[in-house]
């Protein structure tokens, strides 16, 4: 016999019953399904925390107080991470030569009638370079190929300096709503605002900014910001010290172990942190580098992997033992036809390719249903994952790839079994 009479023999075979058929599919097609929009779920998983840390470089390490559960709320474990820890940080650490810190804190801000309650974030002048760096943001219709500079991010005025920050100067900058908000149309330069009842001079205005993570949009308002330095920050919007959060810029990534140990010895130091009786130091900070978050996402993507592989195969299985099952029943049905085939002159090569190309076929048939219901699918899985799931292109190849496969392991027995039929007992079973 010739393929393409194979395949037409095939076609018929799949064709005479073709409810049994698709029955016999659906296993495929969930496994097939289920391996698309998991590994679109894993890619967008990846992405999700490549874009909320990559703003930490292989050269910083971001520093934070370490907190515990206390009557449902997050409580520091031990002494704050303070403005003064981050202060003196470069001065009595080697290899950091920059520190960037951060506070929020929420605020009334009023100009004239207008009065707005709003959050309020407390920053070193290095702000807007982390806003660059974080990649979250950028200029409305601004250029994907072009690196913004932090001049791009200002519409008016300036950003406050790192002398106003250390004086604890009483300026500010507003983001374009709230400039709108809280000026009209007028001019905001120099005007006056008043923080909890503490006047801030109006330094700058950042232009209109728009988020350029899709799973951020409905969590950040980028255009309703309102920055002081932390300092000023610090002494208006608490009433008693809060913890802030540090980034620590090292001189030399090559000694970024070396550095950590420096920033943990110092930090020890500073807080009269000492060795509880096992002999263990009981930090009351972390310290997290980008190595570390890749640790843990290699981690997670063993784990996710060996679980998809698991459920993947499950489903696979048990499509091959329908495929398999069908397949048996196919033979017990047609004896008499593989025998009037081997009676006149086909070969056992003939009755496996013609039954072991059926179990292809059906497997494939399957395989292209699922690759369509699994991409299908992935608009729904983002929706149950906020937003967060990218189609990888190898993973429907690989997917189809699978399902061929499931499909010539599981009808081979069935084949094999049909070409042994003795030609004589065929033709006799009814």
């Amino acid at each position: 016999m010739t393929f393409f009479n194979t395949l037409r023999t095939a076609f018929n075979g799949i064709f005479s019953n073709l409810l049994r058929a698709g029955l016999t599919t659906l296993g495929i097609v969930i496994g097939v399904a289920s391996v698309i929009t998991m590994l679109a779920l894993g890619n967008g998983a990846r992405a999700a925390v490549d874009a909320n840390f990559r703003y930490l470089g292989s050269d910083v390490v971001q520093i934070g107080v370490k907190e515990k559960i206390d009557q449902g709320e997050f409580v520091p474990v031990g002494q704050i991470l303070s403005y003064e820890d981050g202060l003196e940080m470069p001065r009595q650490v080697a290899l950091v030569d920059q520190v960037i810190m951060s506070i929020a804190g929420e605020g009334k801000v009023r100009h004239g009638r207008n009065v707005v309650d709003m959050p309020l974030l407390g920053a070193t002048a290095d702000a807007l370079l982390t806003l660059i760096a974080r990649q979250e943001v950028q200029p409305v219709e601004w250029e994907l190929s072009k690196r913004p500079l932090p001049a791009d991010f200002l519409a008016q005025g300036r950003f406050f300096t790192p002398a106003e920050v250390i004086a604890g100067a009483d300026v500010c900058v507003l983001g374009h709503k709230t400039a709108r908000d809280l000026f009209g149309g007028d001019n905001p330069l120099d005007e006056l605002v008043w923080v909890n009842r503490r006047r801030c001079i109006v330094i700058g205005v950042l232009t209109e900014l728009e988020v350029t993570n899709p799973a951020l949009r409905n969590r950040t308002r980028p255009n309703e910001s309102f920055y002081l330095p932390i300092s000023t920050a610090i002494a208006n919007l608490f009433d008693r010290p809060p913890s802030v959060v540090v980034t620590a810029r090292v001189s030399d990534e090559a000694r970024m172990g070396e550095a950590r140990q420096q920033i943990i010895a110092y930090l020890r130091q500073r807080h009269g942190v000492e060795k509880d009786a096992t002999g263990v130091y009981a930090d009351d900070f972390e310290l997290t580098t980008r190595q570390d978050i890749l640790g843990a996402q290699q981690e997670a993507a063993r784990t996710f992997a060996f679980l998809l592989a698991a459920m993947a195969t499950v489903s696979l299985v048990v499509g091959g033992i329908g495929i398999m099952n069908v397949m048996l029943v196919s033979v017990t049905e047609r004896t008499r036809e593989i025998g009037v085939r081997l009676a006149v002159g086909a070969t056992q090569r003939d009755i496996v390719g013609q039954f072991l190309l059926e179990s292809v076929l059906i497997s494939a048939g399957g395989g292209l249903l699922g690759a369509a219901v699994g991409v299908l699918s992935i608009p729904l899985a983002a929706g149950l994952n906020r937003g967060v799931a990218l189609l990888s292109p190898q993973s429907i190849p690989l997917a189809l790839g699978v399902a061929l496969l499931t499909g010539l392991l599981f009808g081979l027995y069935p084949a094999l079994r049909a070409s042994r039929l003795d030609p004589i007992e065929a033709l006799r079973y009814e």
